[in-house]
């Protein structure tokens, strides 16, 4: 990349030629105000808030669009800047109804610092002509929006819509569905949307007595929550998760990377079979509700290809519920089942009455890992300072392909690891998955298992499962095995993660799950000693095994659009 030489406050720098002031800035760690900037969206509408001065210009510019050039002398600060600044911030708040308590940006808010700074005044007055509205697990209050339309740029499905006030708004178009994926969440500025019921309902399953309160925490928690406590992106906190949940009074704590052993197990028998017999191929993942929602609504024709096998934080639900239930004389229904999760479509997806096992929901309650924070931090429990604790047993040792759930690909090397050994009685060599490792939106490989060559297609986002799709539609066997993850990267990018979330630190969460994985002694599911004793134990009855381990999956209507009185009250999905 060509170098130029540029002075920013009577600083020279050689840097990039391509690039803008604000990158370049943050880069040198100069201070410029931004609110709007996201390293991985082109804002549309800006907030005005980076301004700076160059020598020779009229006018001031905006440092997030505008792209440094050989000898450009720019100011930062200035009385011109400020005072252009404050009128600017003005004109944002204006715009935002100020509700602080209630917010998923809780104490990392970029436009709380800037009312600090600029000795900005909040607006307690809802904004005219503005409305909170909820579809599915996602609410989205335009009392908040500042128009930014980041919201829109990201949404994989074209519902979201700007309308004549620059407000959010929800599309009417019979055929466009909210999949709940987030993503909308994570690249909103200023928290004018959220999950339903997101810090509102923290203490509810500590009130009843009579529970037996037990969490279960998704793979890629162990590898995001550390961020919010002063840690570094992507820093192992496995084991203080587990004591945090245990501080906060659950009475048991389970990995949900252990019962994503199980599905493995589940599904590479499923793709065993359907390559055996060349029928509903390709074999398509099921981990993620939200594209199984996507998939639902808008390519029913593929259903039959999903995987029947459920998604890990269910069938751990069912297998608490059952076996461990029965092994220590609980009655389920005495059971509060609570999952952490790196997503709002997991608030979805425990609705889904397909699911319930003898009338009873293997999952009560799903918080995000925002809410988790939140709960931790109101109880005064630091995850930095807390002591590791393991997780409780049977079903707290994961293998290494449990893990790696929790970013893109990951399922399908665990089902690809276990398939192989079964087919052929060898392991899987890693060079051979090395490809579809990584938050790359489409990553393809051709593995050989035994005398099968297996062609699998990894898929992270919406948007790029919408072009594999188009393939498959015009060449059916295409594929013989598609993973499809809604968020950027997989779960580590996802919709209920902590804030703020770029490539830059997905990639970093991702890293450390595959580091994990690798040193573990046990890295496949088959190998996993708690697994190989309840399918002997338990699940040997085929029945109680697809009772628990599977389920079915059908073309889905629009979801109601409902209107909200604020953003603190939700109608039940």
């Amino acid at each position: 990349m060509e170098k130029i030489s540029i002075t920013i406050n009577n600083k020279k720098l050689l840097v990039e030629l391509g690039k803008t002031i604000l990158e370049i800035a943050l880069e040198n760690g100069i201070d410029i105000p931004a609110l709007c900037y996201h390293p991985d969206v082109e804002t549309k509408n800006h907030c005005e808030m980076c301004l700076v001065k160059i020598k020779g210009e009229d006018e001031l510019k905006r440092a997030c669009d505008t792209q440094v050039e050989p000898g450009m002398e720019i100011l930062t600060e200035s009385t011109e800047i400020e005072e252009q600044r404050i009128k600017n911030l003005d004109s944002i708040l204006k715009k935002h109804f100020l509700e602080c308590d209630d917010c998923v940006w809780f104490q990392h808010c970029k436009l709380l610092e800037l009312v600090n700074r600029f000795k900005g005044k909040p607006t307690n007055k809802k904004p005219e002509g503005t409305e909170v509205f909820q579809s599915g697990s996602i609410v989205f209050d335009q009392t908040k929006c500042i128009g930014c339309e980041h919201c829109v740029q990201v949404c994989p499905t074209g519902f979201l819509e700007m309308n004549g006030n620059n407000k959010v708004e929800l599309s009417k178009d019979k055929n466009k569905e909210c999949i709940n994926c987030g993503q909308c969440i994570t690249h909103c500025p200023v928290g004018a949307i959220e999950g339903i019921g997101e810090f509102e309902q923290l203490d509810n399953f500590f009130k009843d007595k009579d529970k037996i309160t037990v969490a279960q925490f998704a793979p890629s928690i162990r590898t995001s929550i550390g961020e919010e406590f002063g840690m570094k992106p992507g820093e192992i906190v496995t084991g203080k998760v587990v004591a945090g949940l245990r501080k906060l009074g659950f009475d048991y704590v389970f990995d949900t990377a252990s019962a994503a052993d199980f599905t493995t197990m589940e599904e590479s028998d499923e793709l065993i079979e359907r390559l055996s017999e060349n029928k509903k191929l390709p074999a398509m993942s099921s981990c993620c509700p939200a594209w199984v929602k996507f998939l639902e609504f808008y390519y029913p024709e593929f259903i039959e290809n999903l995987c029947t096998s459920r998604s890990p934080q269910t069938m751990l639900g069912g297998i608490i519920k059952n076996y461990w239930a029965q092994k220590n004389n609980i009655e389920p229904k005495n059971i509060f089942m609570v999952s952490i999760m790196p997503c709002v479509a997991k608030k979805f997806e425990i609705k889904r009455k397909e699911l319930r096992i003898d009338n009873i929901d293997p999952v009560d309650s799903v918080l995000t890992t925002r809410e988790l924070v939140r709960l931790l931090k109101k109880n005064n429990i630091d995850l930095k300072i807390v002591r590791p604790e393991p997780a409780d047993q049977p079903l707290g040792q994961p293998s290494g392909a449990g893990v790696i759930y929790g970013s893109s690909g990951g399922v399908f090397e665990s089902a690809l690891r276990t398939a192989h050994f079964k087919m052929t009685g060898k392991e899987l060599p890693e060079d051979e998955v090395k490809e579809i490792r990584g938050i790359q939106g489409i990553k393809k490989k051709e593995i050989k298992i035994g005398d099968r060559l297996v062609k699998v297609c990894v898929v992270s986002g919406i948007k790029n499962a919408k072009k594999v799709l188009e393939e498959l539609k015009k060449d059916p066997r295409k594929y013989d095995a598609v993973e499809v993850m809604a968020c950027q990267g997989g779960c580590v990018g996802g919709g209920g993660q902590s804030l703020p979330v770029s490539k830059a630190i997905i990639q970093k969460r991702a890293d450390s799950l595959y580091a994990i994985d690798k040193g573990k002694t046990i890295r496949r599911a088959h190998e996993n000693t708690a697994v190989k004793s309840l399918y002997k134990d338990f699940f040997a009855d085929s029945k109680i095994r697809e009772k628990i381990l599977h389920t079915h999956f059908t073309p889905r209507a629009k979801t109601k659009i409902e209107t909200l009185k604020n953003s603190r009250e939700h109608k039940e999905i």
